[in-house]
């Protein structure tokens, strides 16, 4: 399976969720981006490391991680989004001892995994199996939607939003209408959810 690398876009707040945020991941030679729901202390881990000004009282548990990789001559070498299952990204990150030259890959939360790659400064990658299937293309969205006339009832979108079942009663030009809005919205886990069901549809 081809690899492709990706690169911290922004973090957002989530609009829907309290203490959530959204990681935003750019492929570094294309247009589509990644979209990872994150907690607060991940979130604020990833900011801290990207930041670099902030020093916290004690050590953050990555901070931590890597001093004790760094005592044992132990350095991690990239981080691979490796599948996605029912939304939810699993991520390993793959080690090496200095000395021994000993590889091993730990599986992690991506979350988890994307903050300690920051702090080893190692590159992060997925498959192209996984950002085809999850991956927004926002240039595209947005042509789709100025080339659909059907108009949308934002109260009746947003009431179907909120049940499950709701959105398998929008037609596909609508998902894509509401694809868009989402993306220009900045309403990335909305966008997320609405791509998967498109997705779906494709694949029926």
């Amino acid at each position: 399976m081809d690899f492709v690398q990706l690169d911290i876009a922004a973090i957002k707040q989530s609009d829907s969720q309290n203490n959530a945020y959204v990681l935003l991941m750019n492929e570094t030679t294309g247009k589509r981006q990644l979209p990872i729901v994150i907690g607060w202390c991940e979130a604020r881990s990833i900011a801290i490391a990207l930041d670099g000004t902030e020093e916290p009282d004690r050590p953050l548990t990555h901070d931590l991680f890597k001093t004790m990789g760094e005592k044992f001559n132990i350095i991690v070498q990239k981080i691979v989004i490796h599948t996605l299952i029912e939304g939810i990204f699993h991520s390993s990150f793959h080690c090496k001892h200095k000395d021994t030259n000993e590889e091993i890959a730990i599986d992690a939360r991506t979350s988890d995994a994307i903050a300690i790659a920051i702090r080893y400064g190692c590159p992060i990658f997925t498959y192209e199996d996984i950002l085809s299937r999850a991956g927004i293309i926002i240039n595209n969205a947005r042509k789709e939607d100025e080339g659909d006339s059907e108009n949308l009832n934002l109260e009746e979108e947003d009431d179907k939003m909120a049940n499950p079942q709701g959105v398998n009663t929008f037609s596909l030009i609508k998902l894509k209408k509401i694809l868009a809005q989402a993306i220009e919205e900045e309403d990335y886990e909305k966008a997320s959810k609405i791509r998967d069901e498109i997705n779906k549809r494709k694949g029926e």
